[in-house]
């Protein structure tokens, strides 16, 4: 079932940052997006999000989905990282899409977020200042946060970044496995063999794009890899 369709799309803001690009994200794929810096992956997360207007072709939302029902992990700027509110307030607040014009939160909004804190293994620390935790345990939180937004697709800008090798190998198993429950993933990863490992399409952005599987792309890297060594 397709959630995301794009169609001769291009982001960008003044000036576009992508060719025309043509693909569609399933419920339950795994997508990650690798590229330099400034090819435009954070703008094309941003735009699937609806955060900006394509630049040039269209973007589609199938299978019940709309831009309410998307999970966003933001890369943490040093601000959102002192944030004064416990770990359950941070994580009800990925709830805030569901309330429309209601003031407060409801009793299956509350509880959806601490069915997140126990599903991210962070019940010990439900009453802690976020501000006092870990940048692994500040990550998870968030992935909570995104949870209690949806439970079909998830959009994450690089959540791994600054963290040591085991909080990072934590998340990737994490993500890996909301991926295996049935939720969608769509990644922005620089660790290109570690994304690689567990994603089943990627999409890469710069000189040379490529959209398709996994296993297409490991063919092209084969290749492009052959053609280097033959010159």
């Amino acid at each position: 079932m397709a959630q995301i369709i794009a169609t001769d799309l291009v982001v960008g803001y003044q000036t576009p940052l992508t060719p025309p690009l043509d693909f569609c994200i399933d419920k339950g794929e795994y997508w990650v997006i690798i590229g330099q810096n400034g090819s435009g992956k954070t703008t094309t997360l941003k735009t699937l999000l609806g955060l900006i207007k394509p630049y040039g072709g269209s973007l589609t939302m199938g299978g019940g989905l709309d831009k309410t029902k998307l999970g966003y992990l933001p890369q943490q700027t040093e601000v959102q990282r002192d944030f004064p509110a416990s770990v359950y307030e941070v994580v009800l607040s990925g709830c805030l899409s569901k309330m429309g014009l209601r003031p407060f939160y409801n009793k299956t909004e509350r509880q959806l977020a601490r069915d997140n804190i126990s599903k991210l293994g962070l019940s010990d620390l439900a009453k802690r200042p976020y501000r006092e935790l870990s940048g692994g345990q500040q990550q998870r939180v968030l992935l909570a946060r995104a949870l209690c937004a949806t439970d079909s697709l998830l959009v994450l800008d690089e959540p791994v970044a600054g963290l040591d090798p085991a909080t990072t190998d934590e998340m990737y198993r994490l993500v890996k496995g909301l991926n295996q429950e049935g939720v969608t993933i769509v990644m922005i990863s620089h660790d290109v063999d570690q994304a690689l490992a567990d994603c089943t399409h990627v999409l890469k952005l710069g000189k040379e794009t490529f959209v398709g599987t996994v296993e297409q792309y490991e063919e092209s890297r084969t290749k492009e890899e052959a053609d280097h060594e033959s010159v």
